[in-house]
């Protein structure tokens, strides 16, 4: 990519260690990863579940081994930062940014995650990760279903595992230089910012001039005439006439 900005962020998450857990094959098997969460918990700090009646056990050294991810650094950025930073970060968090109930907010936590990353501090990915995994695999948590592709990736190597037919995974989910550049310009309309795009003009539909002919005439058929109701009377069902609604009195407000 031409931009210095967008290589610099995946410079840093290849050099945080993330390479191979966001760069795995792109494709997942639907059936084992449903029963993978219906019937996963966690028991002694492992990730269990059973499929096709087969027991299995993820451990962090597993998950991490899987994806050759970190075990050394900061695993909550803001607690393990140093006391004047976090008073910091409270006050601007209590008095400046205003906590919006929008799914695109920036969270407090998000961000210096974001500023972890881009500053090449150590993050204990390996810990971070399988926190988050924990907390899908629990029964009853709010924790969104995710690591779809990652999960299959740990089960592909247990030994004895059958997981089926696969499916790949839908190509706009996947990162690649078409979907970043489609992100950029959707984000800079957003912005205000002037973006080389071009909206679709309607077309203004042509009316057909009226013909000049005259339509045929058909036979003559007998007209049943309906008469017009006032309010609060009815029209008796001998006479065979349909009922006209009465429109009420518009009295202003």
């Amino acid at each position: 990519m031409d931009d210095a900005g967008l290589v610099a962020v995946f410079e840093a998450l290849v050099e945080t260690g993330l390479k191979d857990f966001l760069g795995c094959p792109a494709i997942y098997y639907k059936a084992a990863l449903t029963e993978f969460f219906e019937n996963s918990s966690v028991r002694d700090g492992m990730v269990v579940s059973t499929i096709r009646g087969m027991t299995v056990e993820i451990s962090e050294n597993v998950f991490a081994g899987a994806f050759q991810l970190p075990m050394d650094g900061l695993t909550d950025c803001l607690k393990e930062m140093n006391i004047e930073f976090r008073l910091l970060s409270d006050i601007l968090a209590k008095t400046i940014f205003v906590k919006a109930g929008s799914f695109d907010a920036v969270t407090r936590e998000r961000f210096l995650l974001m500023t972890a990353i881009i500053s090449g501090v150590k993050i204990n990915w390996s810990r971070l990760l399988f926190d988050i995994l924990k907390d899908m695999a629990t029964p009853g948590s709010r924790q969104a279903k995710g690591f779809a592709i990652q999960i299959c990736v740990v089960l592909k190597d247990v030994p004895g595992l059958e997981l089926g037919d696969f499916k790949a995974f839908p190509s706009p989910r996947i990162m690649t230089e078409k979907t970043v550049q489609r992100y950029v310009v959707i984000n800079e309309k957003g912005s205000g910012e002037e973006v080389a795009y071009e909206p679709r003009v309607k077309k203004t539909p042509i009316k057909k001039a009226a013909s000049k002919k005259r339509p045929a005439v058909a036979a003559a058929k007998p007209v049943v005439m309906k008469k017009r109701t006032t309010k609060g009377k009815s029209v008796s069902s001998k006479e065979n006439l349909e009922i006209l609604p009465v429109a009420q009195e518009v009295v202003p407000l």
